[in-house]
């Protein structure tokens, strides 16, 4: 069962996400735009993917940073979902918007990341991105496990923390620690999870894999300048943002379509988990 979403849902979202944009535009008017005063984030040392920054401008990557946006924009939609009555769907008003506030992060880590080129913006992107694939694994574990939500809120906690930790003290290793993280949390999903979500759309899930695939190749023509036009607003890795935020949303849809034990099954719903 997909979430309903109304047009005034839409609309909320949208005026929420614009305030987000105009939250961190002041935000970046009161740090910069003299972005050279702060330590550079690492990928400096060569270059930041293929959008050329703007030296002296507020934001130095705009297609990158604006880009970013979409994970905020799910991640409003989830949260107006959350307040709505849940019908069917196993998943709790409170995994929702954990996931919500996930994807805003998410969204506004990396809009910081690009417009600043700093080390704490890429702080806060990693993190962001480290926060996507704890909940993926926690939804996954707490799935297979049978953890109820207040626990696995709490396994949640603990497991960001950890990660930030080692984003502090091992920089070096943060992608590889993403990339384990979310094969990790794909694994442990389909192997032990899947089979007990009564109803839910493996569909989605699969789509969700498949974009993420897909925007990975984005990036790494992107990263390794293989396709490149770096003053251009048309960009790779902004490409890699719009089908990051896709995938999360299917995801999202995946675990909301999965329906509680307590309702009554719906004719086809046995197909639809298959």
């Amino acid at each position: 069962m997909a979430p309903k979403i109304s047009a005034r849902s839409v609309a909320g979202a949208l005026s929420l996400t614009a305030l987000s944009a105009f939250g961190v535009f002041a935000a970046l008017s009161a740090l910069g735009p003299n972005w050279a005063a702060y330590a550079p984030a690492t990928c400096t040392a060569t270059h930041c993917f293929c959008e050329l920054p703007r030296t002296g401008a507020l934001v130095l990557q705009p297609a990158n940073s604006w880009s970013s946006f979409g994970y905020v924009l799910i991640g409003f939609v989830m949260i107006i979902i959350a307040g709505a009555p849940t019908g069917q769907s196993a998943m709790s008003p409170l995994a929702t918007r954990v996931l919500g506030l996930t994807a805003i992060i998410v969204g506004i880590g990396s809009a910081l990341m690009h417009a600043t080129l700093t080390l704490w913006g890429q702080f806060l992107d990693v993190l962001g991105m480290y926060l996507v694939g704890s909940f993926l694994l926690v939804r996954a574990l707490a799935r297979w496990r049978r953890i109820p939500d207040g626990r696995a809120i709490a396994l949640y906690a603990a497991l960001c923390i950890m990660l930030t930790t080692v984003l502090i003290l091992l920089p070096e290793v943060r992608r590889w620690l993403f990339a384990v993280l979310l094969v990790l949390a794909i694994l442990i999903e389909l192997a032990f999870a899947r089979p007990l979500r009564r109803g839910a759309r493996l569909a989605d899930y699969l789509g969700g894999i498949l974009a993420t695939a897909v925007a990975f190749g984005f990036w790494i023509v992107d990263q390794n300048g293989v396709v490149c036009a770096p003053e251009s607003l048309l960009q790779g890795h902004a490409v890699w943002h719009a089908l990051g935020a896709a995938s999360l949303w299917l995801s999202f849809r995946y675990y909301h379509s999965e329906q509680s034990w307590n309702a009554r099954p719906e004719a086809g719903a046995r197909s639809t988990a298959a």
